[in-house]
């Protein structure tokens, strides 16, 4: 999900040819960012907190190794409240006693919804999530996963560069 920072200006002549979609298609993706917006409010208004939101925006972006959405999203996640230590474990999630069941419910439903073609995981991730999860939860948690998914795959597509940040 958009953390509505504005999209990377592109580079004048990209050496690989790429077109930066969100700047050629600018209505098409004013229509993604103005999604994540209204997904951003309907996760909060079903009590996901924005630690939650920005827990599910990583891990969809390191399942879909989208390095832009992993730089602003791991910054957003900070500026959230979120630790260190609990960002730098994130990949490794079931293997540690760091996050909640609420939380892992949340992100075994978002990698559910990024690889959906494990009807296994699929099914195991949602009994998960429907015993820790209202039904608006779900609902948000799926709707950030679908969100961060197309934000990741123009940032992929586009080659969105990721700058060292400024001291």
């Amino acid at each position: 999900m958009s953390d509505t920072a504005p999209a990377p200006t592109p580079a004048p002549t990209p050496a690989d040819g790429r077109v930066y979609i969100d700047k050629q298609s600018p209505k098409a993706y004013h229509a993604l960012v103005q999604t994540s917006e209204a997904v951003r409010a309907t996760a909060a208004d079903a009590g996901l907190d924005r630690q939650l939101v920005e827990l599910v925006n990583l891990r969809v972006s390191q399942i879909n190794k989208c390095a832009f959405c992993l730089d602003v999203h791991t910054r957003a996640a900070l500026r959230a409240g979120e630790s260190t230590q609990r960002l730098d474990t994130l990949a490794a999630w079931r293997d540690t006693e760091l996050f909640t069941e609420r939380e892992r419910a949340a992100l075994a439903l978002a990698e559910a919804t990024t690889v959906p073609a494990d009807d296994a995981a699929q099914e195991s991730a949602y009994a998960a999530a429907r015993r820790v999860l209202g039904d608006d939860e779900i609902s948000a948690v799926i709707w950030v996963a679908l969100t961060i998914n197309a934000f990741n795959r123009v940032s992929i597509l586009s080659k969105h560069p990721v700058r060292a940040a400024r001291p």
